[in-house]
């Protein structure tokens, strides 16, 4: 199936106190290239978001934004150091004796203290947060790849259209290359005639010309290998993977071919024709930078 590299893709969760937003968005690109952003806690997690989105994608530079945001933090923890707070407390006793103040030691004094009451973060059970970040980060590379198959599909029947404006510009020039032969012999005749007046032609020194220019001039082979690509891309556009590196190397051939008749071309409606042909080429070339 044609599929173009561009696409958007978004989802989102919130489940136990957290919520989550997935964004993903393609752009043509030679390989798969997959950037992902999301928060520090997450980086773990980065290689099975990335083989996620390898099992849909092949081509195309993806970039992947995910956030969090958390309304009930359970994820932290209080810890009072019973050892550091009796030596405070002690410090604050020998303050009260030595210099015979007034005693007004209280717990909230003492909390405050560096190192009496300590934030201890839990660990993050990722294994928990991967099962609820797993449903919509394929919601959201479905979203992306049905949006890449509708672009695939407008670009697939622009490329059938072009294909088919190749294959009538080539029954034109193979309907016409024979005649230019013909052409040729004539023109060649009355030249003859012209500068020889009455002196007799050489019928075979002719016929041996035309046959030279007929052998030169010759595009069977190329006519029968052009037709051959445009069915070979017909074919290709209905397979169900990835083809644009196998469409992209037909292009090249059917260009090698429409540059080797273009060469043999000695006829202005010829020429015209094959650049004709050459103009649709590119345009599907064009095309087919766009899919994967």
């Amino acid at each position: 199936m044609a599929k173009s590299m561009t696409g958007f893709g978004r989802a989102s969760i919130e489940e136990n106190g957290r919520a989550f937003v997935i964004e993903i968005k393609s752009v043509n690109h030679r390989y798969l290239d997959v950037n992902i952003k999301l928060p520090r806690n997450l980086v773990s997690l980065e290689d099975k978001i990335r083989k996620t989105i390898g099992e849909k994608i092949v081509r195309g530079k993806v970039d992947v934004f995910i956030t969090q945001s958390i309304y009930n933090k359970q994820d932290a923890a209080a810890n009072f150091n019973s050892a550091i707070g009796d030596e405070y407390f002690k410090c604050l006793q020998e303050i009260r004796d030595r210099y015979n103040v007034r005693d007004d030691i209280s717990v909230s004094l003492i909390a405050r203290f560096p190192e009496v009451i300590t934030l201890e973060q839990k660990e993050e059970d990722l294994e928990h947060i991967w099962t609820i970040l797993n449903g919509p980060l394929r919601e959201a590379i479905n979203l992306l790849v049905d949006m890449r198959e509708k672009e695939g599909l407008k670009l697939k029947q622009d490329i059938l259209i072009r294909c088919d404006n190749i294959k009538d510009l080539v029954v034109k020039v193979a309907t016409k290359a024979p005649l230019v032969v013909e052409e040729y012999k004539e023109k060649l005749y009355k030249r003859l005639n012209d500068l020889l007046n009455e002196v007799t032609i050489d019928e075979n020194r002719l016929a041996m010309e035309v046959a030279v220019f007929a052998d030169k001039a010759n595009i069977d082979e190329e006519i029968v290998r052009l037709n051959s690509h445009i069915v070979q891309m017909k074919d290709t556009l209905e397979m169900n993977e990835a083809i644009g590196r196998k469409l992209d190397f037909i292009v090249q051939e059917m260009n090698r071919e429409t540059n080797t008749i273009g060469s043999k071309a000695n006829d202005l409606e010829l020429t015209n024709w094959v650049l004709n042909i050459k103009n649709e080429i590119e345009k599907i070339r064009e095309q087919i930078q766009n899919l994967e």
